[in-house]
């Protein structure tokens, strides 16, 4: 029988946060408007259980819905996209039994907006290490004392979703992850960046930020672990954001075709470039390069809703998927460009913006080096000592 997809986001809806995007971008501004939009159509409940009052998507509707919100607002959906991945890892492990972040179901049903607090300059190890401290508390709580980067959503979140070590921990040094409310942090402004402008993606000073016991979700040790914790935050986080930057080149070829259409050759008589030999090439190489991502994201996404097993492989599936996917996106939007002419140079021309946008993938975690090495050690084991 084939698929049905649910979709939240109406192709009106899109074209009206389309229309907001470049004014957002041109000001440095964050999509608040979007935000209301988008919570208003029940995006923000995608992940939420429909026993809770959420729209109950799985991640490959989620993942299909971000796909068609970034062809239309690539910053607005990569914020929006923190708050997804972390009520994403809650459906997750909720769908296999694991209750352990199920207050974050609840606090979304009931309004609340996540981001993720985890990036840190300087820090390679990502997520299995941290430059944070994580102090625990007499009652089982912890404060948190660092800096984090990138966090989407800055202006706006409610929760955080963060991690540091704890080196006094009774079991020996343990990553701490838990999540936090605005008190005991400060919001730097000190986004102004080449693209994704409108994400707002501002550092997050924690200065003692509390997570009662209740809202610790895992005391883990450093490095490399497959806790189901862990297992779900690589899956949602690098699908969802594999399908920011797929829809970024869906729109960049849907640009690069119309532009195709629009302009003229005087080499051919007055006819459309889209006669051109040498410019349908480089369309069917765009398209090549973007009919692969999509299948790819979509694939991958299903197989993590059915629970399908890829063994020892998994991790290099999911950072083998950002590096591939973010990849295509940029070949897909350089060939839109070169297709297009000399007006996508031009500031202000929605091509522009995207080339700009897309940059901002190869700084998302896993890196190609991070990922080479996952993908390695998948295929030959560990370096020897």
């Amino acid at each position: 029988m084939p698929r049905t997809h649910r979709m939240l986001l109406t192709d009106d809806l899109l074209a009206t946060i389309r229309e907001r995007a470049a004014g957002h971008d041109r000001d440095n501004t964050f999509p608040d408007d979007d935000l209301a939009d988008l919570r208003a159509a029940g995006y923000l409940l995608a992940f939420v259980p429909p026993e809770l009052g959420g729209r109950g998507l799985t991640l490959e509707e989620v993942a299909r819905e971000q796909v068609r919100l970034a062809g239309a607002a690539p910053a607005t959906a990569l914020s929006i996209n923190m708050h997804l991945v972390v009520t994403g890892m809650a459906a997750v492990l909720h769908a296999r039994g694991d209750e352990s972040m199920a207050f974050v179901l609840r606090d979304a049903a009931a309004g609340e907006v996540f981001a993720f607090g985890n990036s840190e300059a300087g820090n390679d190890l990502v997520m299995f290490g941290s430059r944070t401290r994580a102090q625990r508390q007499p009652d089982g709580g912890y404060r948190y004392f660092g800096t984090k980067i990138f966090t989407s959503l800055a202006p706006v979140w409610t929760r955080l979703a963060t991690f540091g070590l704890d080196d006094e921990h009774p079991d020996g040094p343990r990553l701490v992850h838990g999540v936090v409310t605005r008190e005991g942090t400060t919001t730097k402004d000190d986004w102004d960046t080449l693209g994704m402008r409108a994400s707002q993606s501002r550092t997050t000073v924690l200065e003692g930020a509390y997570a009662p016991a209740d809202r610790i979700v895992r005391a883990l040790p450093p490095g490399p672990n497959a806790d189901p914790f862990i297992v779900a935050l690589f899956a949602v986080f690098e699908i969802l954001l594999a399908a920011v930057y797929t829809g970024i080149g869906r729109r960049a070829l849907a640009l690069g075709v119309e532009a195709t259409r629009r302009r003229t050759s005087m080499k051919y008589d007055g006819r459309a470039y889209s006669q051109d030999p040498d410019i349908r090439w480089k369309v069917a190489d765009a398209a090549l390069a973007q009919d692969g991502a999509e299948l790819e994201v979509f694939a991958l996404a299903r197989g993590i809703d059915e629970a399908e097993d890829y063994g020892s492989r998994l991790f290099a599936q999911l950072v083998g998927l950002k590096v591939r996917a973010t990849e295509a996106a940029r070949v897909v939007v350089d060939l839109a460009l070169r297709v297009s002419g000399g007006a996508g140079y031009s500031t202000g021309q929605e091509l522009n913006r995207l080339y700009r946008d897309v940059l901002a993938g190869i700084y998302h975690p896993s890196d190609d080096e991070s990922a080479h090495a996952t993908v390695a050690q998948s295929l030959l084991g560990p370096l020897e000592a």
